[in-house]
């Protein structure tokens, strides 16, 4: 299968110099990089943060920003929107240099946007978009249709092609990056010849309750149709665990696949069993790379040449799981 590589945006690095910013109450920055004699004032959010990833964000986060000196009000939204997104309006309120965006879909942030854009603050995100939009002023992502080429090509070697066979595909919408790599993973499996089970995506209601709404299908599939099953493609690890357990109970020999690359999936790898391999997103760099664009902005107003990337991302399977950290362990 193809692997489309995507390099990171390009963004000079920055030495971090004496910090400045805007004071409490002052309006955004304007393109300048802020003003006034108080610290560099940053509102960061995120709707994921219940998540392992979007856990491990909210700590990057706050640990960069102290380590910068940066005056940070991190918002937690718990996958509530409604919750989440009149508090950082209000924030936006009191004034601000920089807005960083973690793993929210920009569908559900509209009014977040038009309050930034409004009060002249830039937002800086991490997968919250899987094109380019201008309501960021950076959004660097993982490859879609790269984590699509690489799980589906582990399907066709291990199950010797995939032309007549039967693959189930989980996705769950709300989730920008999901909902696109799923859409083209169906799209891969039809090309190559396989049938969709159940005719078309099966698609998860909540993340929450991903594991076990992912078993269920799975298992209602395999108990209508034993033996009829011969892959599941999911598009994270959490409900790809909940495939893998359905499979084992029912005795099934169908290999599942993942993406997140977490402890779990990576331990059901080395284990051998139902879980063929996962994908392993290089956000610790992406994080890297976005603060290094905020810090260019804090010093003179620079903005990114491009607002959008979409990075290469790892393949993991029994050959270099071990090698890998796990997304949940991220430092």
């Amino acid at each position: 299968m193809r692997k489309r590589i995507s390099s990171l945006v390009a963004v000079a690095a920055v030495t971090v110099l004496a910090l400045t910013g805007c004071s409490s109450g002052s309006g955004g920055g304007g393109g300048t990089g802020g003003s006034g004699d108080g610290p560099f004032k940053v509102i960061a959010f995120t709707s994921g943060n219940q998540t392992p990833i979007g856990a491990w964000w909210v700590k990057a986060v706050t640990a960069k920003a102290d380590e910068l000196g940066w005056d940070l009000t991190m918002i937690q939204g718990d996958f509530d929107f409604q919750k989440m997104n009149p508090q950082v309006e209000s924030a936006i309120g009191q004034g601000a240099d920089v807005i960083l965006d973690g793993y929210t879909d920009v569908a559900s942030i509209s009014s977040i946007v038009t309050a930034a854009k409004d009060a002249e603050i830039p937002i800086f995100a991490i997968d919250s978009a899987t094109e380019a939009s201008d309501a960021f002023a950076l959004n660097i992502t993982s490859d879609q249709q790269g984590i699509v080429d690489e799980t589906v090509g582990a399907l066709e070697e291990q199950l010797g092609g995939l032309e007549g066979k039967t693959v189930m595909v989980i996705g769950h919408d709300p989730h920008p990056g999901i909902r696109l790599r799923a859409g083209l993973a169906e799209e891969a499996f039809k090309a190559a010849g396989a049938t969709i089970a159940g005719g078309s995506i099966q698609k998860v209601k909540s993340p929450a309750t991903g594991r076990t709404e992912a078993l269920a299908l799975t298992a209602d599939y395999l108990s209508a149709n034993p033996d009829g099953l011969d892959a599941v493609w999911v598009g994270w690890d959490d409900a790809a665990l909940g495939a893998a357990k359905a499979i084992t109970e029912a005795g099934s020999k169908a290999k599942v696949t993942g993406v997140d690359a977490t402890s779990e999936a990576i331990a059901g790898i080395e284990g051998g069993g139902a879980f063929l391999a996962t994908v392993e997103q290089p956000w610790p760099s992406i994080l890297d790379t976005v603060m290094e664009a905020v810090q260019a902005y804090q010093k003179d107003g620079t903005m990114p040449s491009s607002n959008f990337d979409a990075v290469a991302t790892t393949l993991v399977d029994k050959a270099n799981a071990s090698t890998i950290t796990p997304s949940d362990k991220l430092q």
